[in-house]
């Protein structure tokens, strides 16, 4: 069954641009969970540009929401998931230097670095993804590091048009099928739902209000009504 994760990151993002207190991203997963969605995503980046540490911690003590933590695979990232405990962990790569994240995990590279920490994440019962290129080779390592779930980095789909988007969207497609022969759940963002809220975002005078009008009635149910899948959308 398909299962529909909102990230709320850049609800964030316009609290802090403002310095205020609104809008609060635990309103946005509160609303977000009313209009359809399965689960929340946040992504605790380490220079704390958007999601901070409160919003972690509330999210958990104030919501019943399920929360899907994006971290660096790094020791502090690590100590506030398991103080935390999200109930799932996706670990992606991380450079101060870009806007968003711009590519997969090297999982097929950083073998002995993840395997202790991915470790450590399942033994507190916490659901462990990787954020990785659809490519056989990084899929075949989030097996071998026992990952139950991988994402798939869709920035090269978002970006092409015509019969190469068609052929991208193919090749996702067949990489998904390899994950699930491999008995791993699989996840890719919308690059839809990014492309709208930046075109949005140049409009901050009237993202507020849209995020607060729309949040609960954005028309989810498409998406939510997809056949059967092994599948998340995020």
């Amino acid at each position: 069954m398909i299962e529909l994760g909102v990230n709320i990151d850049h609800v964030a993002t316009l609290r802090q641009a403002r310095l205020t207190y609104e809008p609060d991203p635990v309103w946005a997963a509160v609303e977000a969970h009313l209009g359809g969605a399965d689960g929340i995503t946040v992504h605790l980046r380490e220079d704390r540009r958007h999601i901070q540490d409160a919003d972690v911690r509330r999210l958990r003590d104030l919501t019943q929401v399920t929360l899907n933590l994006e971290m660096a695979a790094t020791e502090e990232m690590l100590a506030i998931a398991l103080r935390h405990k999200p109930h799932a962990a996706c670990i992606v790569p991380e450079r101060r230097a870009e806007r968003t994240t711009e590519g997969g995990l090297d999982a097929a590279g950083q073998l002995a670095q993840l395997g202790p920490l991915i470790e450590r994440l399942g033994a507190a019962g916490i659901r462990v993804s990787l954020f990785i290129e659809p490519a056989p080779a990084q899929i075949e390592a989030a097996m071998r590091l026992g990952a139950p779930v991988v994402e798939f980095h869709t920035g090269r789909y978002a970006h092409l048009e015509g019969i190469e988007r068609a052929t991208e969207l193919q090749r996702i497609t067949e990489m998904v099928a390899l994950a699930a022969r491999n008995r791993a759940e699989a996840a890719a963002q919308l690059p839809e739902f990014i492309a709208a809220f930046d075109t949005l975002a140049e409009q901050q005078d009237r993202v507020e209000d849209v995020i607060k009008d729309g949040m609960a009635e954005t028309p989810l149910q498409p998406y939510l009504n997809c056949e059967n899948s092994t599948s998340g959308i995020y």
